[in-house]
């Protein structure tokens, strides 16, 4: 593929086959994405690469703590809800992947199923937890890396025939994550990546998110 068909073929996979994935490719896969641009090449962040019975006992834990009633606790600040176009547009991809899974409004058992699939990293053989140097945990920016470095990820594991979502209910119990996942206590817990082969059956896996057109999230200043 092309670079830009490379960008526009890639699409948020929750639903995966068991197989395992081998580390090597997973050592390529951060090869690539280790070359996302970053401030002043500071590099700031880590990749702690989760498979197995440790990844299952996240699954468990967060699995556990959320139908518990246990808080979320992440480790930086997040806006709990979004606003106007923010929340359409999330709102629209919401009712893209419910139409696609069956899944009917009234529907509350389903729809909760769908929930706890997050906070199971969808069942993917592979997480990967993305962290921060803790001393740079307020500089924004470092934070941008990050995002940088995530999506490279992303787009190389689709290259290499792996699926992949950035996964923000992963680490909503991030004391769970930093227990199983041995994230050293100078590290921040960002985001994570479920990864993995696509279920080809797994019907939500077709589900495309729109795009705004170019004019109404861009502007062009000084041309002719």
């Amino acid at each position: 593929m092309t670079f830009s068909e490379l960008i526009k073929a890639r699409r948020s996979v929750r639903g995966y086959r068991p197989d395992p994935v081998p580390r090597e490719v997973i050592e390529e896969i951060i090869s690539v994405a280790k070359w996302a641009p970053s401030s002043m090449n500071t590099q700031p962040w880590h990749v702690h690469v989760v498979t197995g019975e440790p990844l299952d006992n996240i699954r468990r834990g967060n699995t556990e703590n959320m139908l518990a009633g246990v808080p979320p606790k992440r480790e930086f600040p997040m806006r709990e809800s979004y606003e106007g176009i923010h929340r359409k547009r999330q709102i629209e991809v919401a009712v893209q992947l419910f139409d696609a899974m069956g899944i009917a409004r009234d529907d509350t058992e389903r729809r909760t199923d769908w929930v706890m699939r997050g906070f199971r990293q969808f069942d993917a053989p592979v997480s990967i937890v993305i962290t921060l140097d803790k001393a740079l945990e307020h500089d924004t920016i470092a934070h941008f890396d990050c995002g940088a470095a995530t999506y490279g990820l992303v787009l190389a594991a689709w290259s290499k025939g792996l699926g992949s979502v950035i996964n923000g209910q992963g680490i909503m119990q991030s004391q769970v994550v930093r227990e199983h996942a041995n994230i050293p206590e100078d590290q921040v817990i960002m985001t994570c990546v479920a990864m993995g082969f696509p279920d080809e059956e797994f019907v939500a896996n077709d589900v495309r998110s729109r795009r705004s057109p170019n004019d109404a999230m861009a502007s062009f200043v000084g041309f002719d």
